[in-house]
């Protein structure tokens, strides 16, 4: 398994209350965590920490970036009670644009000392700045199943348009010359959506990625776009919104000390 370029489409599905889809084209990059100092050295329009047409910023990813991101995983997943895998990691990741980054969602790919995919991370960041790790494990994952799947309960607060009672269904093929990502949310026991990621392969070089730099020069900005845009239309649509529970708490909290502290 080496880095690489993967290029494809990515597909969102509502099915209820609304149905609402969309299609859009998207590249990301998929690299091998210990050598991104080296990887990002590739061409003179990408680099390491620094500012350049694409590049990569440890402080685009969860915990201290002062840490080696493999020490920050190590980390994390001890307070799952798991131990990491010994193999090779890679970062299936949206990189920095001309200085702008958004990821919805991260996944890392653990591998064992047999090269065998271990488990998969998938770190998820809303627009409010917040971040949540899935750490899909064997515990996690549902056996005889053709594909990796994994259920998790949601966690976090994504979008205005989704409750918090869901459970997430996670669908994975190994990386190879294709790649699928797939996500479904289920709602009592029933999906109400789906998010699928389907890329195929290019070499990680500079001929290759100046060439999707050129097809898609600002691929972070086209991401953010995107969301905001559906959100204006699943608005129109008259798809129900949740407020943030975190919001909500506090409003509850401030009107309670009123009551507490009259005048």
């Amino acid at each position: 398994m080496e880095s690489a370029l993967y290029l494809g489409k990515l597909r969102h599905r509502r099915f209820s209350p609304r149905e609402h889809h969309f299609t859009y084209p998207v590249f990301m990059a998929f690299l091998d965590i210990d050598r991104l100092p080296e990887l990002l050295g590739v061409s003179p329009f990408s680099s390491y920490n620094r500012w350049n047409w694409i590049a990569y910023n440890e402080r685009d990813h969860f915990g201290d970036p002062k840490k080696r991101l493999r020490q920050r995983l190590r980390e994390d997943v001890a307070r799952h009670g798991i131990e990491l895998p010994s193999g090779k990691i890679f970062v299936l990741t949206h990189l920095r644009y001309l200085g702008y980054v958004f990821n919805p969602v991260s996944f890392f790919y653990c591998y064992n000392e047999a090269g065998e995919l271990a488990m998969i991370l998938s770190e998820v960041n809303n627009t409010f700045g917040e971040s949540h790790n899935y750490w899909l494990t064997p515990e996690t994952q549902q056996p005889n199943a053709a594909a990796l799947r994994y259920i998790t309960p949601k966690q976090m607060y994504v979008s205005p348009f989704h409750p918090m009672d869901l459970e997430y269904v996670w669908i994975f093929t190994p990386p190879g010359e294709q790649l699928v990502a797939h996500m479904n949310t289920l709602a009592e026991g029933h999906p109400n959506f789906d998010a699928t990621l389907q890329l195929e392969r290019r070499p990680w070089n500079a001929r290759e990625l100046l060439r999707i730099l050129a097809r898609y020069p600002l691929m972070s900005l086209r991401v953010t776009a995107a969301i905001h845009w559906e959100a204006l239309e699943l608005w129109v649509k008259g798809v129900p919104v949740y407020r943030h529970p975190g919001k909500v708490a506090r409003q509850a909290a401030a009107v309670a000390s009123k009551g507490q502290f009259p005048g």
